[in-house]
């Protein structure tokens, strides 16, 4: 079961969420994945997102490839949630440690999420920490950079969900809430 840790009200409008959980359980309008550029969702939360929303997300991860090419950080892909509980599922390009521009990058990604969650008109939405995993974002970095772009971020979002399923990672994310 996934369970709210922190909570605030940001002063562009939506709820601010720091969860502990899964994000395939998530009951939102659009639950964000963190991909690479060719929406192959082979490892991590990609592939547990894959896994559990069913055969749909990759079939259509694949169209969007042929009709609109790579992905890029800061225009994300989407897809319905297959079998998900989330209507959506938005795919964000993370940069990957060590290549440059990361922290450019990573708030572009998440920009773009809330970007597309609002031409979706979605009201809520839940995101994983991007690029923490196998691209080797260092997760306290990572904390600061979502949370001030989510936070500079107008949006017509109601709820802005951070779900994370280890507790060490909601730790780190506990230091930088803002609050």
């Amino acid at each position: 079961m996934n369970s709210v840790v922190l909570e605030t009200k940001l002063s562009t409008g939506p709820t601010l969420q720091l969860v502990q959980g899964d994000i395939t359980l998530e009951e939102v309008d659009a639950i964000v994945n963190a991909v690479n550029e060719s929406l192959q969702h082979g490892g991590g939360v990609a592939w547990a997102i894959s896994k559990a929303g069913g055969p749909a997300i990759q079939r259509e991860s694949d169209a969007w490839i042929r009709a609109h090419g790579p992905v890029s950080h800061a225009r994300p892909a989407w897809t319905s949630g297959g079998t998900l509980p989330a209507k959506y599922v938005i795919h964000a390009v993370g940069p990957v440690w060590g290549r440059g521009g990361e922290d450019k990058k990573l708030a572009d990604a998440v920009t773009g999420c809330l970007q597309v969650a609002d031409e979706l008109k979605c009201k809520s939405i839940s995101l994983p920490a991007i690029s923490t995993g196998i691209f080797g974002f260092p997760k306290e970095r990572a904390a600061g950079i979502i949370f001030k772009t989510i936070a500079n971020t107008p949006t017509a979002l109601e709820q802005i969900r951070i779900i994370l399923f280890d507790p060490a990672s909601v730790d780190i994310f506990k230091k930088a809430f803002p609050v």
